[in-house]
């Protein structure tokens, strides 16, 4: 007689975050921007000229995407001209220590 029961199920991530990191590690720039501001790089113009290849444009989209997800949030002040700066919200910099742990495990595997 063949038993047919299952002993484990198949658990999927939840789908909101898997989207995140999918779209984090999808966007080449993203670990780029979240190094920026850690060192206190957080306006569009001064990003740019720091890192060589990174467009406006293409950091534009990078810093949508991570507003969208609530890793980042944008200030602007009412000045002119216009002052836009970015900042690293609590929920992401709980996310980016998770991909430092990572970043971790990586160099162990390697060590």
């Amino acid at each position: 007689m063949i038993n047919n029961r299952k002993i484990f199920t198949r658990n999927s991530a939840p789908e909101r975050s898997a989207r995140m990191i999918e779209t984090v590690f999808r966007c080449k720039w993203s670990l780029t921007v979240y190094q920026l501001l850690a060192e206190g790089i957080n306006r569009p113009g001064e990003m740019v000229r720091s890192v060589e290849g990174l467009s406006t444009k293409v950091l534009n989209e990078c810093l949508r995407k991570n507003i969208e997800f609530g890793i980042i949030e944008r200030i602007e002040y009412n000045e002119v001209p216009p002052k836009v700066e970015y900042v690293t919200t609590p929920f992401g910099k709980k996310f980016i220590s998770i991909l430092d742990q990572l970043k971790v495990l990586q160099n162990e595997m390697s060590a």
